[in-house]
């Protein structure tokens, strides 16, 4: 495995693009147009600095180098016509998705492997529409992809055991620890546990019982954890979290409106827009 096609530049999508380059992989960051690609290459530049200034042994010259190993494409068909390995970090949206693979499944090469980093979607929802469905499995990666280092591998019943294996390595070959899920579980094992407590979160301020940063300062305060569930928001980005809400029961349906009127339709996005729950003047 050479050539890595990463789909979707957002918060996870750039990140993960940029770890495969940093270890010395062939990248091409593939986004719908050339003014979003413009935005991801400002992304990809921060990313520069901030392995440098939080990966231990980092050098500027190793940020540098990650960043030549990029090349950006708003064409799908020239994005992945040498792929090895497509990874695909679209938003959370099952229609999206599945067109994306209906697409990708006629213009990829038939050596090319397709990996989902959807989190919450059982790669069993998308497969059908792969073309592939013996080279298609999930490919999880946590936020912060330098630091919270796990990559979390899901096959299908369909997926053959040599390219979960191929994939399992590729994880291990660009620095993260591989986490090799046994059969298909909805929210794998990161989100099995975070999803819950983020849902939690969002009921409790969308029923007015207390402000995001009351709520915050109390996880934090009780547990000593570094974040609160408001904070995680923020990162995770909010139009994740209201397409997720969106496609949930009662009490997430009523959050995913709380999020929509309060925070996505004044821009409010989360860190990738300088200000969410939170204002990040840096951003």
């Amino acid at each position: 495995m050479k050539n890595v096609t990463v789909l979707g530049t957002g918060v996870l999508g750039s990140q993960i693009a940029y770890q495969t380059a940093f270890h010395g992989f062939s990248v091409v960051a593939y986004d719908i147009n050339d003014e979003v690609l413009e935005k991801a290459k400002k992304r990809f530049a921060e990313l520069a600095t901030i392995y440098v200034a939080e990966l231990p042994g980092a050098t500027r010259e190793q940020a540098d180098a990650a960043l030549a190993n990029i090349s950006y494409s708003a064409d799908l068909a020239a994005a992945v016509s040498d792929a090895d390995l497509v990874i695909e970090a679209v938003p959370e949206n099952l229609e999206l998705k599945r067109s994306i693979y209906t697409t990708l499944g006629e213009v990829a090469p038939a050596k090319t492997i397709f990996a989902t980093n959807s989190s919450t979607l059982l790669p069993s929802d998308l497969k059908g529409f792969t073309g592939r469905p013996e080279k298609f499995l999930a490919l999880h990666f946590a936020n912060h992809v330098w630091k919270q280092n796990t990559a979390e591998v899901m096959g299908t019943t369909d997926t053959d055991p040599a390219i979960f294996a191929e994939v399992v390595d590729f994880a291990s070959r660009i620095g993260m620890v591989p986490i090799e899920i046994k059969k298909e579980k909805a929210g794998y094992l990161l989100n099995s546990l975070l999803v819950p407590f983020l849902d939690a979160a969002g009921a409790l301020v969308a029923g007015g019982y207390a402000e995001p940063e009351t709520i915050d300062k109390t996880w934090r305060i009780g547990t000593g954890a570094p974040l609160g569930p408001f904070q995680i928001y923020d990162i995770v980005g909010l139009t994740t979290a209201y397409n997720i809400s969106s496609a949930g029961g009662p009490e997430q349906k009523k959050f995913a409106e709380y999020l929509k009127e309060n925070y996505i339709d004044k821009g409010k996005l989360g860190t990738s827009t300088g200000e969410g729950f939170y204002k990040y003047p840096s951003a």
